[in-house]
């Protein structure tokens, strides 16, 4: 059982940044914020859960039973991710490329402490037998002064990031994976690399506050679980289910901004009528449409809206929303085994393009393009995409991050590299 508090927050957006600082001292850290942006599908505009009572922790073998089970029991808030290698749970893979971050394939927890934050609204909700910290814990945060906010902390040496592969590699890669295209083997990949950097330090919570300044995203996450971090500005919605609805909104379809609002305008423009980025995101779509219909109601999956262009600080993304009615009996976690890994970060057909990226890519891809999120009491989630994102392995002192994009037939490798390079560009800054 949970005690409940409510308050009405003078300043919401300075609580959020107070919250987040005096999370420093738990372990366990999941904090999932919307900037504000304005969404139709959202509940909160952020989340922090904090500490964990129970937790489950594997590798990918019966993970998704494993999860099943772990949710139906405790019957609470839970929080954590799924990481991208979970498709050997789901389909006959594997995953053999070298892993420099060493996450567990899924780890969740039952939070001591939740703090739900909707326009000037909170709430927060503590384990009954933490209830008499309520008051106190809420005091403490108001206090917290933030004039250090956004100071990296002096002393540590700059992450110096090199790629995993040389840009030479990358488009011989990309050339390979078109030979697999006009051969028949898939109709759209998505090929990803890495940029590392090895014996490096960072502070992860301001680290993640100068990326979230920069990219402001709908769906971007801070989570510490022991030594693991993820530092995400993520723009992508993977699933959510609100009842018996379930939405997923696929990225596919990414340009530049520009400072020049007539330009801006245009480049936006561009993308919306570019029919290369319009296949894109359509094969996606149908690939979406097809995993949602294992576990919908017959006749209830429906593309709400189609190859829409939203624009974020950092670039122009190319969205599509597509609904539909989860069957009776099916539970909230076989919705996410049906659709896993998404489909915007894989490729049609699906298994074949798992396979083809395994191949060609040059390391484990563990948390990155994998989700996060929450399940509430009732069984409704919702979870991210994991993508624009920082990882951070703080024992090992290895920090990572990849980038990638969708080859299909049309794809120039130059160009698909240059496109790599402006998603890099927001981790390359927020790690100076």
């Amino acid at each position: 059982m949970r005690s409940i508090s409510t308050y009405t927050l003078k300043d919401p957006i300075k609580f959020k940044q107070q919250l987040l600082h005096w999370s420093r001292h738990f372990e366990e850290i999941a904090w999932l914020d919307s900037n504000s942006y304005n969404q139709n599908h959202s509940e909160f505009d952020a989340l922090m859960a904090l500490g964990a009572f129970t937790a489950i922790k594997t590798d990918y073998h019966q993970a998704f039973a494993k999860l099943q089970e772990y949710q139906q029991t405790t019957k609470d808030w839970i929080f954590g991710y799924l990481s991208y290698d979970l498709k050997n749970d789901v389909e006959a893979l594997c995953s053999t490329n070298p892993d420099g971050l060493e996450f567990p394939d899924l780890y969740f927890f039952q939070p001591q402490k939740l703090f739900l934050l909707k326009g000037n609204r909170l709430e927060m909700h503590y384990l009954s037998m933490l209830d008499e910290e309520i008051e106190t814990d809420f005091t403490e945060i108001l206090k917290i002064s933030l004039d250090d906010d956004l100071q990296l902390a002096s002393g540590k040496k700059k992450a110096q990031i090199q790629a995993r592969i040389t840009k030479e590699d990358y488009l011989k890669k990309v050339e390979n994976m078109l030979a697999y295209i006009q051969r028949g083997d898939i109709y759209e990949a998505n090929f990803c690399q890495e940029f590392f950097a090895e014996n490096s330090q960072i502070e992860p919570i301001e680290v993640f506050q100068k990326l979230n300044k920069i990219s402001g995203p709908p769906f971007a996450s801070f989570l510490r679980l022991e030594e693991h971090w993820l530092l995400s500005a993520s723009p992508e919605r993977y699933l959510k289910k609100s009842g018996a609805k379930l939405i997923s909104q696929p990225i596919k379809g990414t340009a530049r901004r520009s400072e020049n609002a007539a330009e801006d305008l245009e480049i936006a423009d561009q993308l919306s009528r570019d029919p290369k980025e319009q296949s894109e995101n359509v094969m996606i779509v149908d690939l979406v449409r097809n995993d949602l219909s294992k576990i919908a109601k017959k006749g209830s999956v429906n593309v709400d809206e189609l190859c829409k262009v939203y624009s974020f600080k950092q670039v122009h993304q190319m969205i599509s929303t597509i609904s539909a009615e989860i069957d009776a009996g099916i539970p909230p976690v076989e919705a996410l085994r049906a659709t896993f890994p998404m489909g915007s970060m894989t490729g049609a057909p699906k298994i074949s393009a798992m396979k083809i990226i395994e191949e060609l890519e040059e390391t484990k891809r563990g948390l990155y393009s994998g989700a996060v999120g929450y399940f509430m009491p009732t069984g409704d989630f919702d979870f991210n995409v994991v993508i624009r994102s920082i990882l951070y392995n703080s024992v090992k002192k290895y920090v990572s991050f990849s980038v990638g994009g969708a080859i299909t037939a049309g794809s120039i490798a130059e160009k698909e590299y240059e496109e790599c390079l402006l998603k890099a560009a927001a981790m390359y800054q927020a790690l100076g």
